[in-house]
């Protein structure tokens, strides 16, 4: 099992940036991706973006050339730079670790508000 801890979040205005981390621990020698979901209020969780053990990564379309996932293998940690935030992107954002079983776990999430 891998635990995972978010932070990052808070209240920013349009067009502002924000970067969120997320730490690992654990049996972390079995995972093979992790990646970001979010959940605005009212809606169901829906992924961001992923990254593989290779670097490979993955971008929901409404945050392509916005929002950058990134990994840092020796610090076991995970970021998503997010820039140019729109009032959409109000959610919030969770991390997860996926097993080569397919199994995941997830953290406690961190909030995200975008309002002027």
């Amino acid at each position: 099992q891998v635990q995972l801890v978010e932070s990052g979040g808070g209240v920013v205005q349009p067009g502002e940036s924000l970067t969120l981390s997320c730490a690992a621990s654990g049996r972390l020698s079995v995972t093979i991706a992790m990646g970001w979901y979010r959940q605005a209020p009212g809606k169901r969780r829906d992924s961001v973006a992923s990254i593989t053990v290779e670097g490979i990564t993955k971008y929901v379309d409404s945050v392509k050339g916005r929002f950058t996932i990134s990994r840092d293998n020796a610090k076991n940690m995970m970021y998503l730079q997010m820039n140019s935030l729109k009032p959409e992107d109000t959610a919030v954002y969770y991390c997860y670790a996926e097993s080569d079983l397919g199994n995941r776990d997830w953290g406690q999430g961190t909030p995200v508000t975008v309002s002027s």
